[in-house]
């Protein structure tokens, strides 16, 4: 009898173990925003990299409803917009572009967000297919 106990006691736990990890899965989807500033320094353009397969002559400026490139005040100001469409900060760097006073920094943040399997399969799908 505590033979049988045992074995329903370590089968319920594994089922309990196995049902946990399933419902706790999170999958992510991720992004690169990389902004470049104008000469005059007041505004930043930024793209967006999704992963996605482009020709040379694509953009991945982001765009308004009319076709517009979107200018943002800064990269935190393009942040706050992907933050209220669900996205998260994972991790920011700066390259700097060109010497002296010729320079341009070129800004990357990385960013996720969490997806359900169904959209992650989507994602997946559509990189398979190029």
């Amino acid at each position: 009898m505590k033979k049988g106990l045992f074995f329903f006691v370590v089968f319920s736990m594994i089922s309990l173990s196995m049902f946990s990890q399933e419902v706790n899965h999170k999958s992510y989807a991720f992004c690169e925003l990389v902004g470049t500033g104008n000469l005059l320094g007041t505004k930043v353009t930024v793209s967006i990299d999704f992963g996605q397969k482009k020709s040379f002559f694509q953009s991945n400026v982001l765009l308004d409803a009319e076709g517009k490139p979107i200018k943002f005040n800064s990269m935190i100001d393009a942040m706050n917009s992907m933050g209220s469409k669900g996205w998260e900060f994972v991790q920011a760097f700066v390259v700097s572009a060109g010497s002296g006073t010729y320079s341009n920094n070129v800004y990357h943040y990385v960013l996720k967000k969490e997806v359900t399997a169904a959209e992650l399969n989507i994602i997946n799908s559509k990189e398979e297919q190029k």
